[in-house]
């Protein structure tokens, strides 16, 4: 390198450029300056290496360089970039999804206890937050917090890849014949992903509420045999209704309230981090608050032997037995859970 400089190669990730040229940089480490050998298209993204001059004065013939294995060792995220940028993207995604249902498993756990422990212990009422944090440590000691987490994370990958698949079906769909969408039609595409995604993968749900609240489920194998067995194929689907009919008021309820909270701001707050984050937090909180008694009926329709056969009968039941306010157990620890991740962007 004394003497020859080094070649400084910026080489477009693949999916980040339509560009396949590379700018090459050779480095006078005398003068402190860079002299360029090759200029090819511009890009936001590439993949940055450093490689030797060598002998050949030659500009024309541009040395290639691969980062080195021990590199990729030493920073393994380099790796994304040999990806194109939407798996790259999905990947991260379904990573950091993992990630945040393991660490809010907890509440989780304590939310669904919260709204099926009076359907669980018959002629008992329903529990408060402590005491679901106290009887979850007392039974089953701090691994409990974390039960029923593992078809939950299962879920995410077919959850999420059916979702993506199926908004872009219907915002074909729904195009008109300039290829434009509107407002009401991104709407509509989304809440008919969520459905879409939502039936693919409901039984996943049903088992994750079966092992984390039915005493002596202890693998996921199990609950589905004895599911499968005992009450037909039928009951990995028992609480769809109310599932699907949630979507399309909690999609538009979010939406508008933050749509119309964002406008309402001066100006020059509307495009600040902090004022997106506020509002998303406020509509996901009372979108949360209107759909969430259609949440606690489905949940209580996935339990075995549940008394329900439609969303007619759980409301009233759950209110005749626990009062109105039985509808919103566990809405406390939904509400740290979820709030948190709550931060949309809408781009129209």
């Amino acid at each position: 390198m004394r003497g020859e400089g080094v070649l400084l190669s910026w080489r477009p990730i693949p999916g980040l450029c339509d560009d396949e040229s590379a700018e090459i940089y050779r480095w006078n480490r005398a003068r402190r300056r860079k002299t360029i050998v090759s200029l090819g298209g511009a890009s936001f993204f590439a993949s940055v290496s450093l490689a030797p001059a060598g002998n050949n004065n030659s500009d024309d013939k541009i040395q290639e360089t691969f980062p080195r294995a021990e590199q990729l060792i030493k920073h393994p995220l380099a790796l994304l970039a040999l990806f194109p940028k939407d798996l790259a993207l999905f990947s991260a995604g379904a990573i950091a999804g993992a990630l945040s249902k393991t660490l809010t498993a907890p509440l989780d756990r304590v939310k669904l206890l919260m709204q099926t422990h009076g359907l669980r212990a018959s002629g008992s009422k329903g529990i408060g937050l402590l005491e679901a944090i106290t009887l979850i440590h007392k039974e089953e000691g701090i691994k409990g917090y974390w039960k029923g987490n593992l078809p939950q994370v299962i879920r995410i990958i077919p959850y999420s890849a059916v979702q993506l698949f199926a908004y872009e079906i219907y915002k074909k769909i729904l195009s008109n014949e300039d290829g434009d969408l509107s407002v009401i039609g991104r709407l509509i595409a989304g809440a008919c992903a969520g459905m879409t995604s939502t039936f693919v993968t409901y039984p996943l749900d049903v088992l994750r509420l079966r092992l984390a609240v039915e005493p002596g489920c202890r693998t996921l194998s199990q609950v589905a045999f004895n599911m499968l067995r005992e009450e037909g194929i039928a009951s990995f689907y028992c609480g769809l209704g109310p599932s699907l009919i949630g979507i399309a008021p909690y999609i538009a309820v979010n939406f508008c309230i933050f749509d119309l909270m964002k406008k309402s701001l001066p100006e020059k707050y509307q495009k600040r981090p902090e004022t997106s984050l506020a509002t998303a937090l406020v509509s996901a909180t009372v979108a949360t608050l209107m759909c969430y008694p259609l949440d606690t009926v489905r949940r209580q329709m996935q339990m075995k032997g549940s008394p329900f056969n439609s969303v007619f009968d759980a409301l009233p039941g759950i209110v005749e037995r626990d009062g109105f306010l039985g509808l919103y157990r566990g809405f406390v620890p939904n509400a740290l859970k979820s709030l948190p991740s709550s931060r949309f962007v809408f781009e129209f």
